[in-house]
């Protein structure tokens, strides 16, 4: 640890220099290799942890899997509202969410199978008396040899990425939930015994994948959406079934709930960039109300943040906005030029927080030879390309563009519905100022 917290931040550029040095002073090479991995992922933990990455140790995959420190603080919370005072933290990795719960005075057991990962997570909870690290498997665990005694909730954050790999090779990702250590059937059977539960899962998890007794919240930080955390028993709360939580940079956070079970996926739009698809063929389907929604400069487009569609919320959030989709399967919103909240919270909402409004200029054919000539008339030389519901590669086609000039200017490409079929556009659109950052 001394010679880890001796080499500051880690430069590429000294890596070499730093290297020579250490082995001159006699360091053996694999001492060497192993302070400057630490040394290159403390600075990348930063990110996540600030300054207390400082004086961790990781692993790169328990680095990439952490919960960002503001999340964690989050979830230890809930734990704490609901008048708990132990948990064990099964799966604990390096120890991220067993740092946040002791640090509110919780009493914590963390649990790791892998002894390598479990002797960081020992590191990194030393200046925690009141949490302690076991080695050994989650799912054979014996609950009666475990210091401090039978917790009375549980935190778990099973592995998704698979562990038969080469050490330098990256970890890949797995989706399935009975694929994941421990598997999903285990959690649920956990929670069938009423004890108070969270668990951490990757947001891309699928609505039907969800036990039907729990609370899901999706959780968005800096703009991305990081999790879905299932929620049972006592730690989950009344009338709460679905939830987007997001994060801003300022260090605020708004919230939208809703009681109902998930909607039908063939009445919710996309959350995924994806191109069409054998489903949206044909000619799109008006709203409830018999309308296809009005698309026209002056308008404003919404953009739904990401946990907002993850939870199946597109449609509450038009409501309150008094917007509908611009496609049925595309989860973007066209609502008049005010951008006043219908319902829900007061003010703009462009300050809500739920979506990012951008107010349309104009409206284009979908050719590269007319966004050309456009962006050449234009003298735009910094251009953002959004898109939804297209193939299209934002970066090729801003190559083929060729922005230059002194102005900026955002191109949204999407598909929009309309009385004669389908249409594929590109939006000329001004962001509105937002009080956000990460929208």
């Amino acid at each position: 640890m001394h010679l880890v917290d001796s080499l500051g931040p880690y430069s590429e550029d000294q890596v070499l220099a730093v290297s020579t040095r250490l082995r001159a002073e006699g360091f053996a090479p694999e001492v060497v290799s192993e302070a400057l991995t630490q040394s290159r992922l403390r600075t990348a933990g930063a990110e996540k942890f600030g300054e207390f990455a400082s004086r961790m140790l990781f692993t790169q995959t328990g680095l990439e899997q952490a919960t960002r420190m503001q999340v964690s603080a989050l979830h230890a919370q809930r734990f704490v509202d609901a008048d708990i005072t132990s948990v064990a933290d099964l799966g604990c990795g390096i120890g991220a969410d067993s740092m946040a719960l002791a640090g509110l005075g919780l009493s914590v057991v963390a649990v790791e199978r892998d002894h390598t990962t479990a002797a960081v997570a020992t590191v990194n909870l030393m200046p925690f008396p009141n949490a302690q690290v076991v080695a050994g498997d989650a799912q054979a665990i014996d609950w009666d040899s475990v210091p401090g005694g039978r917790p009375h909730s549980l935190w778990l954050d099973p592995a998704r990425r698979t562990d038969d790999r080469p050490r330098s090779a990256s970890s890949q990702r797995i989706f399935d939930p009975e694929a994941f250590s421990p598997p999903l059937s285990f959690v649920q059977e956990l929670a069938a015994t009423g004890i108070p539960m969270g668990v951490k899962m990757g947001p891309g998890m699928p609505h039907s994948a969800i036990p039907a007794d729990c609370e899901a919240q999706w959780v968005s930080h800096r703009g991305d959406v990081v999790e879905v955390v299932l929620w049972f028993n006592a730690l989950a709360r009344p009338g709460v079934r679905r939830a987007a939580l997001v994060l801003h940079d300022d260090a605020t956070r708004q919230e939208l709930t809703s009681a109902t079970e998930f909607p039908d996926l063939a009445e919710e739009p996309d959350h995924v960039d994806s191109p069409p698809t054998s489903e949206d063929h044909g000619a799109p389907e008006a709203d409830g109300h018999g309308h296809f929604p009005q698309v026209i400069p002056g308008c404003v487009l919404w953009e739904p943040h990401g946990a907002v569609i993850r939870a199946g919320l597109v449609q509450e959030v038009g409501q309150r906005l008094g917007a509908r989709l611009i496609h049925p399967r595309i989860a973007y919103l066209v609502g008049p030029a005010g951008g006043e909240l219908v319902s829900g919270t007061g003010g703009t909402a462009s300050s809500w927080g739920f979506a990012r409004g951008y107010r349309i200029r104009e409206v284009l054919p979908h050719t590269v030879k007319v966004l050309k000539t456009w962006v050449k008339a234009n003298r735009v030389g910094t251009l953002e390309i959004k898109k939804r519901g297209t193939d299209v590669t934002p970066e090729q086609l801003r190559k083929q563009l060729k922005p230059s000039g002194p102005n900026r200017a955002t191109l949204i490409v999407t598909r929009m519905a309309t009385p004669e079929g389908e249409r594929r556009v590109v939006l000329v659109a001004d962001p509105l100022p937002s009080s956000h950052s990460a929208e």
